[in-house]
């Protein structure tokens, strides 16, 4: 049985999580990382020396990144659905895989700043670039899905996984900023997200899925 070490709520270690649950792999889950501790542990850093999540451990043979994860995984029980036989579009999924790292980058302030970070702390100028940044950004994957429902065509890869995963965070984060910004005291208006037809009908056809509603659709921590 696979043992996967991370928190539920880790958009690194849900990648994982929902591709194992897509492919029906029964599966250990260790909590770590954050509250729970154990990434600093000599028997933790002996499998993954970076200290981070997630952690795979296939009867033996450790792996840690998720995206390597999901593509080992992907490769070994999904050759066909997950994993795109056809080489071609195998290179167009993993585009997209390593795309998401690049909404990552600059989502990762915005989410930070308003989920986990006190309101008196919050940069709020850099939260209010990060948003900006991430909308002009997703305009990229809104292209891309104008003509068909996932990344790859008309069925999940491991292309649609990564960013499934960090634009539910998006779709549902309480976008808000002060009134005005000389005011102390948080007085707050919600601030729209820019249209994004094709994204929006992507991420609805992701809820849809029953694995996404389990392991990503989640309350956001």
């Amino acid at each position: 049985m696979l043992k996967i070490w991370g928190r539920v709520n880790s958009v690194n270690v849900k990648k994982v999580l929902w591709c194992v649950d897509e492919l029906g792999l029964p599966y250990e889950r260790i909590d770590a990382g954050m509250q729970f501790g154990v990434v600093d542990t000599p028997e933790y850093r002996r499998m993954n020396p970076n200290g981070l999540v997630p952690t795979m451990d296939d009867n033996g043979f450790v792996v840690w990144e998720s995206h390597p994860i999901v593509r080992y995984l992907a490769a070994k029980h999904g050759a066909g659905t997950l994993w795109p036989a056809d080489l071609r579009q195998r290179a167009d999924s993993d585009r997209w895989m390593d795309w998401a790292y690049t909404f990552q980058a600059s989502f990762r302030t915005v989410f930070w700043g308003l989920v986990r970070t006190p309101p008196e702390k919050r940069d709020l100028k850099a939260i209010e670039e990060g948003k900006k940044r991430c909308g002009e950004l997703l305009a990229i994957p809104d292209q891309a899905l104008a003509h068909k429902p996932y990344f790859i065509g008309n069925s999940l890869t491991i292309g649609d996984i990564p960013l499934g995963c960090h634009v539910h965070l998006w779709m549902r984060l309480p976008i808000e900023r002060p009134a005005h910004p000389n005011l102390q005291r948080w007085m707050r208006v919600p601030i729209e997200r820019p249209r994004l037809p094709n994204v929006e009908a992507w991420f609805a056809r992701l809820c849809a899925r029953p694995a996404y509603q389990k392991i990503v659709d989640i309350p956001l921590s």
